[in-house]
């Protein structure tokens, strides 16, 4: 796994052992920044100066990208210790310490934010029914700005296929077991 664009493309990313952690693929991560860059919805803009969020971190490899391509600056959700301990490893190889805060918590039950993110990244354990129950916490805790681009990773199955309520789906495209999901929070601009 490495970073595939932007100031520290190339750099490899460490990932924790075992099978609790699952890594978007460098394949994936391509193709969902080459949509983000092009979509007519979206654009460079989208990612440049952009606040992210990365909920369910993992080893940080979206928001890692993102900072790679010219986002302002990152905060990850994460609650596995492994994970945790990758994405820090993550985050100093990339030399990203001063625009990454890591914060420990469950991104279905987010702490208030200190700001309201640009760009939200959510790659919640498949099969479990989270990215309903963590993007209406994420929104109520003041993480999803107005406006903001949200993109989630879910199984390719039709089981978490719609946006949840509340939020507009733009796009979605399926790479192998995956499928992303390109939303907006219904009623919050462009």
């Amino acid at each position: 796994m490495r970073i595939i664009a932007g100031r520290h493309r190339g750099r490899k990313l460490v990932a924790p052992a075992g099978t609790a952690t699952r890594p978007t693929s460098d394949r994936v991560r391509q193709a969902l920044f080459d949509m983000l860059w092009h979509a007519p919805w979206a654009g460079r803009s989208a990612v440049d100066g952009a606040v992210v969020l990365d909920a369910f971190a993992g080893t940080g490899a979206l928001g890692l990208e993102a900072l790679s391509r010219g986002a302002e600056r990152a905060t990850f959700l994460e609650t596995d210790a492994a994970a945790l301990r990758a994405l820090r490893a993550n985050i100093a190889i990339c030399r990203e310490g001063e625009r990454c805060t890591v914060l420990p918590t469950d991104a279905a039950r987010p702490p208030r934010a200190a700001k309201a993110c640009t760009l939200v990244f959510l790659d919640p354990p498949y099969g479990e029914g989270l990215l309903e129950t963590s993007l209406r916490a994420l929104s109520a805790s003041g993480w999803v700005a107005p406006g903001a681009l949200v993109c989630a990773e879910t199984p390719a199955g039709p089981d978490e296929a719609a946006p949840p309520p509340g939020f507009t789906l733009l796009a979605e495209r399926a790479h192998g077991p995956a499928r992303v999901l390109f939303m907006r929070p219904e009623g919050g601009g462009a």
